[in-house]
Formats: structure tokens, sequence, C-alpha cells
């Protein structure tokens, strides 16, 4: 079983990462070396277990966001993220590249009696079948 790590520790770690975010990297050995200037940790059984757990972190922070770190660059990631907006919207890229149905649907519409739209295409079912042996029989 693995040993656990204390609250001191994380808590530590987790402030040298959101400080020192620009010295650190995934090599235990470097991060020690930073954590020996910048902490006033008391032992060095203590400073090992803070340069683990901030290399740790650095790993999973390369993977992706990390729940308690709070990085000026995810930050600003996340920011840029959400204020994208795309050229023409998912909806409007649909109706452009036009909306298959099978003959029933298309009947269903006409009925309907509202007009079929021009951008609704009919697609016939016996080429779906084609293509759908084709899939089956790259499986086997």
């Amino acid at each position: 079983m693995g040993k656990i790590r204390t609250k001191t520790v994380k808590r530590a770690a987790r402030q040298v990462v959101e400080k020192y975010f620009t010295k650190l990297n995934k090599d235990f050995y470097s991060n020690k070396r930073v954590i020996l200037d910048v902490t006033i940790a008391t032992s060095k059984k203590l400073k090992n277990k803070i340069s683990g757990y901030t290399t740790h972190i650095m790993k999973r922070l390369a993977r992706g966001p990390v729940r308690g770190i709070s990085l000026k660059l995810q930050e600003e990631e996340r920011e840029r993220r959400m204020d994208f907006v795309p050229e023409t919207s998912y909806v409007d890229q649909k109706i452009m590249d036009g909306i298959k149905v099978d003959k029933n649907t298309l009947n269903m519409l006409k009925k309907l009696e509202t007009g079929v739209p021009r951008y609704v295409k009919y697609e016939d079912e016996s080429k779906k079948a084609v293509v759908a042996k084709k899939r089956v029989a790259r499986r086997n």
C-alpha cells in the first residue's frame, strides 16, 4: 500500500506550485532544489515529501487543469475558451451541409404541407446498407 500524504504536505506543495510555477518542472531533483530555496520546512524528510508531491502536481498539470490550484495561465486559457465565438454556429453549419433524411421522414414532411425546406436532402437507404455491410466486413 502507498504512503498517505498529510494535509501539511499537500497544502505546502500547492502553495509552492501557485507561487513558483515558472521555476518548477516534472523532475523531482530540480524541484527539490527550488523547494530548498523557497520553503522554510524544518526537516529534510518534509522537504522531500513536499518536492515529491510538487512533482506529482506538475505532472498532472501537464495533462490538464488540477482542482484546487489556480494558476494565472489556467485562468487565461479558460477565459480564452469561454470568449471564443465560432464564425458560423453549429446549426447554421448543419443547414449549409444539408440535413439528410430517409424516405419516410421526407413523406411526413410533405404531408404536413408546410413545404419541405431546400436544405433537407433525401438519402437513399440502399446506399446506407452498402456502407454498413462494408463496415461489418472490415471488422471481421
